[in-house]
């Protein structure tokens, strides 16, 4: 199995027991539980960037309905709780002693371990905090099974939600051109930093399945027909609900006809001139790399490495 960064999540999620009151409150109380805190979708860290798990006396204030089970770890009960459910002055001194930062800014750096737990944690406080309300009939839900489920509260409806993921797909495409050399298909948005190009990528649509997905996205982003579409890896991706859903293709023709409201430009690289490109947030001319931590640049790099 491939390793990407947000995977090889170190915790038993104890799906069943979680289910049981008792057994949760237990964990709650345990002197080993740590804390994932999360601040309007950030996490929380040291002054050197260091992923910090509170302990319950940090945030004696928080009540367990407020908070989700994440897990067992080897070193005890992990949760995770939004930053709202502290009293002002547990939240002020987290905000004093620590700093909250965004997870793809530190991810990179962080053990798989530490960057799988946070994201899981960080995934679920952000679909906690954009479904407070049922999306059949409207009226207010709450947080039920550790978390992991909410139940909306009118008597007459009780509809139960459960988290979402976003299926995307993300494609490294190829062609071997006239001159013999083969080549893979790379786009940028005009969001991007100067220079970076990465993999084409889409959302999965309703009905679709995933090879259909690829084949869709490519020809509406580069106006290129693909076949031969393999599927690779995945990647968590909880900014904010995403799974990435990796393949590989080969492109049918070379002739690239940019959507501009999807892509600012596309091209297609030689492995030679990707050996060449900078790192992601390297000043200066020249084409870059995507983030370190992303599928994107795995998909490149092992495309790099079959040649």
């Amino acid at each position: 199995m491939v390793a990407l960064k947000y995977t090889r999540m170190p915790l038993n999620r104890y799906s069943k027991e979680r289910k049981d009151s008792d057994w949760l409150c237990q964990r709650f109380v345990d002197e080993a539980a740590r804390f994932v805190v999360v601040q309007s979708g950030r996490n929380l860290f040291d002054k050197n960037l260091q992923p910090v798990y509170l302990e319950r006396r940090d945030i004696a204030s928080v009540e367990l309905k407020n908070t989700i089970f994440l897990g067992i770890g080897d070193r005890g009960p992990v949760f995770a709780v939004d930053s709202v459910f502290l009293s002002e002055a547990e939240r002020e001194l987290a905000e004093t002693e620590y700093c909250f930062e965004d997870l793809r800014k530190v991810g990179p750096t962080l053990t798989f371990s530490d960057a799988a737990v946070l994201a899981f944690g960080k995934g679920l406080i952000h679909w906690h905090s954009t479904h407070r309300f049922c999306g059949r009939c409207g009226c207010k839900n709450e947080s039920i099974e550790a978390g992991h489920s909410r139940l909306c509260q009118r008597q007459e409806c009780q509809h139960r939600t459960f988290p979402r993921t976003d299926p995307a797909v993300i494609m490294i495409v190829e062609h071997t051109f006239a001159d013999g050399v083969t080549r893979c298909l790379l786009g940028r948005q005009k969001s991007w930093p100067d220079g970076v190009y990465s993999t084409l990528a889409g959302f999965v649509d309703p009905g679709e399945s995933l090879e259909e997905t690829v084949v869709r996205e490519v020809k509406e982003e580069a106006g290129i027909d693909v076949t031969e579409v393999k599927y690779l890896a995945s990647q968590p991706w909880p900014f904010p609900s995403s799974i990435m859903l990796g393949f590989t293709a080969k492109a049918l023709s070379a002739e690239i006809q940019v959507d501009l409201d999807e892509l600012d430009d596309a091209k297609w690289f030689t492995r030679e001139e990707l050996s060449q490109q900078g790192e992601w947030g390297d000043k200066g001319p020249g084409f870059k790399k995507t983030r370190s931590d992303s599928i994107s640049r795995f998909l490149v790099e092992s495309w790099q490495a079959a040649g």
